[in-house]
């Protein structure tokens, strides 16, 4: 918390609330994370974070992140509800405006919306509490200290008398902001803690929330865009004639990702798409392939450690005096986000300014391109955050906003852009593809002495001493005890676009590093669980959550014919262990439950926690059964749910989903339960039938 009193804050209330009457509270709100290095917040205190009492009774909340189904809007206002004392049923939330000179950096990535905003959003809701009182104090003319509050009132116990947080506003406004309020003791929580129903559940499931793929504007058209099928392509020509004759489309211009189709709707406009008489410079990428990239992977994994991720000990030397070392690589594929709304962004660039109707992850990165893209200052830009129909990364990418900024720069009126499914899944910003080999030897005890971790995967995100932090995550900050361990980063460059893909790195090496660990304890002769044990003495939260899914999943004794398997990560501060049942008939599996036991700290709104416990171990579910975006000719073969097959319901296993009690501060929730699945039921196949999958997804492997 920076010092208020560097703030005049009866001058900033001016500029920033046009006059509204009432308390408004503001507060830093840092970014501890690894953005800080590429996105700073402000070099002086500006305030982040508002919230204003109304005479109505109402408080706002003005959210300075992003609603991408995660439920932060519910969790953060309980927060600050919990703090201030007020009424449920009063809150309200809007979004920020985009002004990283006054917010700071401004986005969603890696479930950091609690984790950010948990101590931050706790002050600030304290000291307006204490400021009602003391405005209630002054006018009843006692001393603070012998008032409480309770549901958006201040009471007076001796007289019972007692005035509405309303009533007191602009009184408590007026007053100098105090330094070092308290928060509440935990054991006084009623709010934080309870599964109140989300705060966006009726609008969304009546239909009346807008998303992105909503917005209108007066004067719209409508546009999509063709795209070079081949990855790094670009149009070397086109003829718009017959495009130009279809009923509906109004223009066609070439911009620098393609060539747009503008149109009175998005049907005409794809229709014209469709006639679109177009020739591409497919450029470097037009023979790369998913064999050639998995060629390219082998060899790296096969050269020396190269750049290093982690080192402690010597496993190099304790290797190549081992009597005996167990390898094993394995692989997994591109895969797409998939969300259910494809991308898409409404812009309308004027002289001098421009308005974006964005479902961004990134409100910071998404007015910067397009102050970029229209060539104005960033100051001229407003970003209209707008609620996304699932993010998981891909809408942490700002390519859809330079398209739909450089097509409506072209044709000088608000203009909406649309992916289609097939542009969405074809032209995606993948998962990367990844390969792992390990190389282990073990101790007297069959616990592993050494070990050598080498990763090939494309880089990206950020990167320190030559090391993307994504390729390595869930290997570098693995919880076991291993007295010799060397993670190193290979490599691996495609030319096939990837980015950040729910738990980022985790997702996939999670996989490779405890179907690995199964098979040290097969090769020890040890029995998983206990090795597991054995090997997390210096963890004790990962083996609390460990311990807790054994005990819930009855751990041991599944019903007859079913087969348990284990997985645990560490991921955005939370601790999770998931146990995997299957059943394997006639080289058919069947994954009959899943059991996640999670330790992250302090549980917000358990609801909405559960919610995305389920949520996230059913992407990672159909991720490892089925995900696999294949390359041919430099190209996604995949194009749509027909090939690229989610998970359906008479699939789904039971899923249960345990917190362990912790006082700890919160850690993420959304990419929590993704990674554990795959490694889960591929040792759980292996129980059932003594195959090991060393490669993903699980259902083109054959079980039988």
């Amino acid at each position: 918390m920076t010092p208020v009193s560097k703030v005049n804050r009866r001058d900033f209330f001016k500029t920033t609330t046009a006059g509204a009457a009432g308390l408004l509270l503001a507060v830093t709100l840092p970014e501890k994370n690894q953005l800080e290095a590429q996105f700073p917040p402000p070099p002086v205190f500006k305030p982040t974070a508002f919230i204003h009492i109304g005479k109505d009774e109402f408080v706002t909340f003005i959210i300075p992140k992003a609603e991408m189904g995660q439920g932060p809007i519910t969790s953060l206002s309980q927060i600050l509800a919990e703090e201030l004392d007020v009424d449920w049923s009063k809150v309200r939330t809007e979004f920020a405006p985009v002004d990283p000179a006054l917010y700071g950096f401004q986005g969603v990535v890696g479930s950091q919306s609690i984790r950010t905003l948990w101590k931050p959003l706790r002050q600030v809701g304290a000291t307006g509490r204490a400021m009602l009182v003391e405005a209630a104090a002054q006018k009843w003319g006692v001393p603070a200290s012998g008032l409480r509050t309770e549901n958006g009132f201040v009471i007076n116990p001796s007289s019972n008398a007692k005035l509405s947080y309303g009533a007191l506003a602009e009184a408590a406004d007026k007053l100098p902001m105090p330094a070092n309020v308290q928060p509440k003791d935990p054991k006084q929580f009623k709010i934080i803690g309870k599964p109140v129903k989300r705060l966006d559940s009726r609008a969304k499931s009546t239909g009346k929330q807008n998303f992105g793929i909503d917005v209108k504007q007066p004067d719209m058209v409508y546009a999509v865009l063709t795209r070079c099928p081949v990855f790094g392509g670009k149009v070397a020509s086109f003829d718009a004639t017959k495009t130009k004759a279809v009923a509906g489309v109004k223009d066609v211009v070439q911009i620098s990702n393609g060539v747009a189709v503008i149109a009175d709707s998005t049907w005409s406009a794809m229709q014209g798409r469709k006639v679109l008489d177009i020739k591409w410079d497919e450029g470097p990428n037009a023979n790369q392939s998913t064999a050639a990239i998995s060629r390219m992977f082998s060899e790296l994994v096969s050269q020396p450690p190269s750049k290093t991720a982690r080192k402690q000990g010597d496993a190099t030397a304790a290797l190549a005096s081992a009597g005996q070392k167990i390898e094993a690589v394995y692989e997994a594929p591109f895969q797409s986000h998939a969300p259910m709304e494809p991308m898409n962004c409404s812009a309308h660039v004027r002289a001098d300014g421009c308005d974006v109707w964005a479902p961004t992850q990134m409100q910071t990165p998404s007015r910067d391109i397009a102050a970029q893209v229209s060539g104005l200052k960033p100051e001229q830009v407003k970003i209209h955050s707008q609620f996304m129909g699932g993010g998981f990364g891909r809408r942490g990418s700002v390519d859809y906003v330079a398209e739909v900024v450089e097509i409506a720069k072209a044709v000088k009126v608000p203009v909406k852009l649309t992916w289609s499914r097939e542009d969405d899944m074809q032209h995606d910003l993948y998962r990367p593809a990844a390969m792992v080999k390990f190389t282990a030897s073990l101790d007297s005890g069959g616990l592993p002495a050494a070990l050598e971790v080498k990763v090939a995967t494309p880089p990206f995100g950020f990167a320190a001493d030559g090391v993307p932090n994504t390729a390595v995550a869930g290997l570098r900050d693995l919880e076991y005890t291993i007295p010799n361990l060397l993670v190193a980063y290979q490599g691996g460059e495609t030319g096939i676009p990837v980015t950040y893909w729910r738990a980022p790195g985790a997702s996939q090496n999670t996989f490779f590093l405890e179907s690995f660990i199964d098979e040290l304890a097969t090769s020890a002769k040890r029995e998983p669980l206990e090795y597991r044990r054995a090997m997390l003495k210096n963890s004790p939260r990962l083996l609390g959550a460990l311990n807790l899914a054994a005990e819930k999943a009855n751990w041991g004794n599944p019903p007859a014919g079913r087969f348990q398997g284990i997985g645990l990560i560490n991921n955005i501060g939370s601790y999770t262990a998931m146990i995997a049942e299957v059943s394997v008939a006639n080289g058919k599996l069947k994954v009959h439950k899943l059991t996640c036991a999670i330790d992250c700290g302090y549980v917000v709104n358990p609801l909405i926690l559960r919610q995305q416990i389920e949520g996230g171990a059913v992407y990672g579910l159909t991720a490892a059964l089925k995900g696999a975006i294949t390359i041919e000719k430099g190209r996604a073969k995949q194009s749509n749910f027909h090939e690229y097959d989610m998970l359906r319901i008479n699939e789904m296993p039971v899923i249960e989903a345990y917190f362990v009690p912790s006082t700890e501060a919160p850690g993420g929730g959304g990419e929590a339960s993704t990674p554990p699945v795959a490694p889960a039921i591929g040792n759980a196949i292996y129980a059932a039938t003594g195959k090991r999958l060393r490669k993903l997804p699980i259902l083109e492997m054959d079980l039988a």
